[in-house]
């Protein structure tokens, strides 16, 4: 079959001018844990700063505090939590089934650990869960080992992998996954539904028929908390009724465009994953129709 090459991203189209916040749709967050509440906090944020109508963070409730204190545009809730400050699993399902009905997608993964509960989360998420969703971080590592699942998905669900939540996905060594990053991005991606972005130099975004190749971005990027940034505007692009490939296209494209702009203004070397966030607003700015 013969590989689509995306060379323009979409454009999210002007706002009108009778919307309120019901018309850019809901973003629930699952994300944190003891240690993260840091990476709860950049997905809350940059799906906010992405144009998300509302913004919903549920995590443990040891970091719950520490959350809600970054910022107010965003709400939290706590989930029950192990000795780990890990979330559980009846807990958690629950706070998500609480929300789930009036979430336009789930954006998950981010600083939630690692745990036997976690992995059945995981799990029943990508098996039961009907609306569209980004998985990121532990949410991948936490598939790893029961990956058959992704052949059984119902509706669009955006993976994002780094090279090494890819590697412990696949079971491919990661040397022989950057040797060609593209063959092994469409193979992942032929699961139906599945659009997979392979992060690094040079993201790749592809649904298995359609291939994208990011050409923003810069090594300042390369700090911890980088790729939490890019699950919420993903997230928050698929929220305002963007196809979830051309999100993803879209996503990958302003949060490199935005960690280019925090360059411009910081340089390189100092710039953290707080200034993508803070540099979202003058990307979409310079995106708008």
């Amino acid at each position: 079959m013969a590989i689509e090459r995306i060379e323009t991203v979409p454009r999210l189209p002007g706002r009108p001018k009778d919307s309120h916040k019901g018309t850019f749709g809901t973003v629930l967050a699952f994300a944190g844990g003891r240690g993260s509440a840091g990476a709860a906090a950049l997905v809350g944020a940059s799906a906010l700063r992405s144009g998300a109508g509302l913004v919903r963070v549920a995590c443990p409730k040891e970091v719950q505090p520490t959350v809600a204190s970054f910022d107010p545009c965003y709400m939290t809730y706590p989930v029950a939590d192990d000795a780990d400050g890990l979330a559980l699993l009846e807990p958690s399902k629950k706070v998500l089934e609480r929300f789930l009905p009036s979430a336009s997608v789930l954006a998950m993964g981010p600083g939630l650990g690692q745990s036997a509960d976690l992995r059945d989360l995981v799990r029943w998420v990508v098996e039961s869960v009907e609306i569209p969703a980004v998985l990121d971080a532990d949410a991948l590592n936490n598939l790893a080992g029961q990956t058959e699942v992704l052949a059984k998905l119902r509706r669009p669900l955006v993976v994002t992998p780094h090279p090494g939540e890819f590697c412990r996905l696949t079971g491919r060594p990661k040397e022989e996954i950057q040797a060609d990053r593209e063959t092994h991005a469409l193979a992942l991606a032929e699961a139906k539904h599945l659009i997979v972005v392979l992060k690094g130099a040079g993201t790749i975004v592809t649904d298995g028929r359609r291939l994208y190749t990011n050409t923003t971005g810069n090594p300042g990027m390369s700090t911890g908390g980088s790729g939490d940034v890019l699950t919420g505007v993903i997230a928050a692009l698929i929220a305002q009724k963007m196809d979830p490939f051309d999100a993803a296209c879209l996503g990958v494209y302003a949060h490199g465009l935005a960690g280019d702009i925090a360059r411009d203004q910081n340089g390189e070397v100092g710039l953290i994953a707080g200034d993508i966030v803070d540099s979202l607003a003058d990307a979409f700015h310079h995106l708008s129709p």
